[in-house]
């Protein structure tokens, strides 16, 4: 079977994490999830993120980049929970925008994530999974972790903003985009189907609608 590698993108609680896991064993490859709690930058982080931000996002980048690394080396399929392009095109820009990251900081981190994209190879696939912020508050609640709870309407809003605008933009591989406001791929195992068929259908090269 030819060697396939997948990301899986969206914004928080949009269900990244468990479309992976789903697909991983359905598909039988291997997932590579999002390691976020080793970060040793986060208290810090959170304390002050203008003085914190810039280090915060090159351990993420630096992280991001050796699960690549390491996901490109295996000899059969993987699927990666958020991609390396996630960080800087949504998370850095995001911090960069509100004022938590300076122009400089900002420039310098660019110049480095463009740098490394262009040297490492693309996914064969992005899955984008879209949401409304009212079903990723829902979707968040009902996963019940304590440091999201309180997690701004508006953050989610623009932070949507920006995954439309990066996938808008985004040409390296092909983009299968889910609306998954009216699907549920953990309770009802035919919207699970319907997400499987499209992801061979694109991975395939043949045209596929927006789920």
């Amino acid at each position: 079977m030819t060697k396939r590698f997948v990301a899986v993108a969206g914004n928080v609680g949009v269900g990244k994490s468990t479309l992976t896991g789903l697909l991983a064993e359905r598909m039988a490859w291997e997932p590579f999830y999002e390691a976020v709690d080793d970060n040793p930058y986060l208290t810090d982080f959170y304390q002050d993120m203008r003085a914190w931000s810039f280090h915060s996002q090159i351990f993420f980048l630096s992280r991001r980049l050796r699960h690549h690394s390491e996901l490109l080396s295996r000899p059969h399929s993987v699927i990666q929970d958020r991609s390396v392009y996630e960080d800087a095109e949504i998370f850095a820009r995001n911090l960069y925008d509100q004022g938590s990251m300076d122009i400089r900081d900002y420039r310098s981190y660019r110049e480095l994530y463009e740098i490394l994209c262009a040297l490492v190879p693309p996914p064969d696939l992005v899955i984008y999974l879209r949401a409304t912020v009212d079903t990723l508050q829902r979707r968040i609640h009902n996963r019940g972790r304590d440091y999201e709870r309180n997690i701004d309407p508006a953050y989610l809003e623009r932070l949507n903003l920006l995954y439309d605008s990066w996938i808008d933009g985004f040409g390296l591989c092909p983009v299968l985009t889910i609306e998954t406001d009216n699907l549920d791929f953990v309770q009802h195992p035919l919207h699970l189907h319907r997400i499987l068929d499209a992801v061979t259908q694109k991975l395939a090269g043949k045209e596929v609608i927006v789920l």
